[in-house]
């Protein structure tokens, strides 16, 4: 697999780079998954937002949001691979950096969808909290607890 992986801050998008990411987003969550929702919630372009992105030969694979990076609760969202790149460990291969690049003293939170809990748990998510409705979808909050400072 020949995948470059991109890890972006917002400033560093280009437009290209950026109209991709909004454009499989929009596919993956509002064509395929049929959910009307606001993706663009101003949130892409704040402080401490990561955008880690997986090309292949010019081409986007997978996506992946982390807010508040640094911080004592980051959390992950808006992963989006492009169906023809399912299953190829592209998102987890995302995840995994993703979670790295968190604190390891942070509190890592997300939404998951229901069908997804044993994937997210791969990375050390748990569950925290009842399934809710998220326009049409069903979620649940995961986290994935700090990991404690050895002595």
């Amino acid at each position: 697999m020949n995948v470059e992986i991109a890890i972006q801050n917002p400033e560093d998008l280009d437009t290209q780079r950026l109209y991709a990411l909004l454009k499989l987003r929009t596919h993956v969550f509002i064509v395929e998954q049929r959910s009307s929702y606001p993706d663009l919630d101003g949130l892409d372009l704040a402080e401490g937002t990561v955008h880690l992105s997986a090309w292949e030969d010019g081409e986007l694979l997978c996506t992946v949001r982390i807010l508040d990076v640094h911080g004592e609760d980051p959390h992950i969202g808006r992963v989006a691979t492009k169906l023809e790149a399912r299953g190829r460990g592209v998102a987890g291969m995302l995840m995994e950096r993703a979670v790295d690049m968190c604190r390891t003293d942070a509190r890592i939170h997300l939404g998951a969808q229901t069908q997804l809990e044993g994937w997210y748990g791969k990375f050390g998510f748990e569950r925290c909290g009842e399934d809710f409705d998220d326009d049409g979808i069903m979620h649940l909050p995961m986290i994935r607890k700090a990991v404690a400072a050895s002595a």
